[in-house]
């Protein structure tokens, strides 16, 4: 009988390894839960709940004119889905009492014989008062109320020439009604790609040392750099179900577009992950406890991704020094790829340069983390 190659018996280690990882991720449900639960959690709350639309707002109304024009008015915004009517008002004063009582966040004013001016001298004024106090809800609200009544001029006026009317045409091309689920599904997959793969391999290999079985691991005929890949490989897969659960809910739940290739997006973010672990065995190569791991991967990893990546803050309105910055942080390279794949249907023509800088910083990390390695554990 012919013996077993090296190369087979090297094959089968390292598989064992992983099949022992899988084993050891399985029975700790609590990383399970992180792994698999922690994305779909995170998907729902950026989804919904943290968006930057504004619907059913509460709204009142001062309508001292009451003629068809204003009713129209009046029922169009109220069957938006912006808008909500809260309160009919009967003075001028009733405005600010309404908003310290917080109980509106838009006050419409129509002046006397509104319908008159609009018919015979084709123009009538509408006041529309927000409360400021939170500034981004008020123009938030304010461009919606005038979008609202300017569709409503084009309607009555019709083909009409107007003296010195100008027209605006506005076109929003990827987004048209400004759904705020565009913006953040990728800043969440950059987000739950890089902690979560990052943070648990870091961890792992730590808790490894620290319970002192990664020097029994070492001892075996398999080189000390392949029993740490082995421990990262579930992690390459475990991310892999992450990423197919994150778009399958952007695309059905929260009706996110895929117009680019969808083994393109799957390869890019495959991609980012690789970075991911490479920078998680990197921080586990320097870490001396569980705890430096996850103060390294929360602190040096978290904020970078959240406030330089263009996800939360556009980077254009940074200074230049930290516009520079973040172009170190992976997560701003991959929530580029990600807009430019998923929402604009560009190909890798146009995305090579980015992609070429996080195969780089794949490898740059990958061999800093090996040579750690080799410090740490020769």
């Amino acid at each position: 009988m012919r013996a077993n190659s090296p190369f087979s018996i090297l094959n089968s280690q390292f598989f064992a390894f992983i099949k022992k990882e899988f084993f050891h991720i399985w029975r700790d449900k609590s990383t399970l839960f992180i792994l698999l639960g922690m994305p779909v959690a995170q998907i729902i709350i950026f989804g919904f709940a943290l968006t930057n639309e504004v619907k059913n707002a509460k709204f009142a109304v001062l309508d001292q004119s009451k003629d068809v024009a204003t009713q129209q008015l009046i029922t169009e915004m109220d069957a938006s889905r912006y808008f909500d009517l809260s309160k009919n008002l009967t003075s001028y004063k009733q405005i600010e009492e309404e908003f310290k009582k917080g109980t509106v966040k838009l006050a419409v004013v129509f002046p006397p014989n509104f319908n008159e001016d609009l018919q015979h001298f084709n123009k009538a004024q509408v006041q529309l008062v927000a409360d400021a106090s939170d500034p981004n809800v008020a123009n938030t609200l304010t461009n919606y109320a005038s979008n609202i009544i300017g569709d409503y001029q084009k309607r009555v006026t019709g083909n009409r020439e107007l003296p010195y009317t100008i027209t605006t045409e506005m076109r929003m091309l990827y987004n048209p009604q400004l759904k705020g689920a565009f913006n953040f599904v990728p800043g969440v997959m950059a987000m739950v790609l890089l902690l979560v793969c990052t943070m648990m391999t870091a961890i792992t290999i730590v808790k490894e040392k620290e319970m002192g079985t990664m020097e029994i691991m070492l001892v075996s005929p398999m080189r000390p750099q392949l029993v740490v890949f082995a421990k990262a490989v579930p992690y390459l897969l475990l991310s892999i179900i992450n990423i197919s659960t994150i778009l399958l809910l952007s695309y059905f739940v929260l009706e996110m577009p895929i117009n680019g290739s969808l083994v393109l997006l799957v390869g890019e973010s495959i991609l980012f992950t690789l970075v991911s672990l490479s920078l998680g065995l990197l921080i586990s190569a320097g870490a001396a406890s569980q705890q430096a791991a996850m103060f390294i991967s929360l602190i040096a990893l978290f904020l970078p991704t959240i406030m330089l990546s263009g996800f939360m803050f556009p980077v254009e309105n940074m200074p230049i020094p930290m516009q520079v910055v973040s172009k170190i942080a992976p997560a701003s390279w991959y929530y580029s790829i990600v807009k430019s794949v998923m929402i604009k249907g560009i190909g890798l023509h146009a995305i090579w340069k980015e992609t070429l800088v996080l195969a780089g910083m794949m490898v740059f990390f990958l061999t800093l983390a090996i040579k750690k390695f080799k410090i740490r554990l020769a």
